[in-house]
């Protein structure tokens, strides 16, 4: 059977939520790709074993969420797919989701990216940070639509929505790529839609089609200054704020730079050799970042299917 939508999802020890999410997804419709990043737990052998329909890539290594994703997307794109629907493993489609989604990305192709909204476990509220991605700054009629009982319209524009649930064109995957390897884990989907921006495609949220996001909310984690948690925390956040394509200047992560300089000095001098040696590496974070992101660049302005590998 030649499948035109297929989904795709990255495991890692994805038991708790397994089950739920692949029974979501109409088989006799879709065609399920699951990339597994080197499960610790039964998530491979419950797939083999209870979905055998589903194309599975055992990965010997943890590939990351975004370079998981791209081998399940060149698998498809490769196959045939027009549509390609993101799927987190703790998320699961609600009714005909997928359906809806579909018939309003062909009648609507300027949408790269379509999503449905995100509820909680229990499906009695909003996902929490969903809920701030759709907020007034982001697009002022979504909130006020459903209150004041106004005419919902078909799809909301937004800057951004995260990638627990995505569908994307091939027309957007063409043209924009998959996921920038230099994100490992977070960020990828925030630049993923400065990139889809840049190449003039739209992202949008589709009301009255529903998806569970099964995830705990976690307070905002606050890491000890200099940690490894934090140099990992700061090369995200500098790659997804000076490395969005629409807003680039060179010289603001330069002047950034200059900055952390200043700073390793006056520490140096006020005899604080731990924090002049936290600032020393992070001038080395923002040199690596910096050429990373310029490496990026000239890469993602073209085009063309970027990290794809499609034959």
């Amino acid at each position: 059977m030649s499948f035109k939508t297929y989904v795709v999802i990255v495991t890692y020890n994805a038991m708790p939520w397994l089950d739920k999410c692949l029974s979501s997804i109409d088989r006799t419709l879709y065609k399920t790709v699951v990339v597994d990043n080197n499960s610790k737990d039964e998530t491979t052998d419950v797939i083999k074993s209870k979905y055998p329909h589903v194309k599975l890539f055992e990965e010997e290594e943890n590939l990351g969420f975004g370079q998981g994703n791209n081998k399940g997307i060149s698998y498809a794109l490769n196959n045939g797919a027009e549509h390609v629907f993101l799927l987190n493993q703790d998320a699961y489609l609600k009714g005909d989701c997928l359906r809806k989604l579909v018939n309003l990305q062909v009648e609507n192709p300027e949408y790269g990216i379509l999503s449905p909204i995100h509820t909680n476990a229990e499906s009695n509220k909003l996902d929490r940070n969903f809920a701030k991605y759709v907020g007034y700054d982001n697009n002022n009629f979504f909130y006020s639509d459903f209150v004041l009982g106004s005419e919902l319209k078909s799809v909301y524009e937004v800057p951004f929505i995260n990638a627990a649930g995505w569908l994307l064109s091939k027309n957007c995957l063409m043209n924009v790529g998959g996921f920038d390897p230099m994100f490992f884990h977070y960020g990828e989907d925030e630049n993923y839609c400065q990139r889809v921006s840049f190449h003039k495609f739209k992202i949008g949220v589709v009301p009255n089609v529903f998806m569970v996001h099964d995830r705990e909310y976690r307070e905002k984690e606050v890491f000890k200054l200099f940690s490894e948690k934090y140099f990992y925390k700061q090369d995200i956040r500098m790659k997804a704020f000076y490395g969005n394509i629409n807003e680039y200047e060179a010289d603001r992560i330069l002047k950034y730079k200059e900055t952390v300089k200043k700073q390793l000095m006056i520490a140096f001098l006020k005899g604080k050799i731990t924090h002049a040696r936290g600032f020393k590496k992070l001038l080395k974070v923002i040199d690596k970042v910096h050429i990373e992101i310029e490496k990026s660049h000239h890469i993602v302005k073209t085009k063309f299917p970027a990290y794809l590998d499609l034959s």
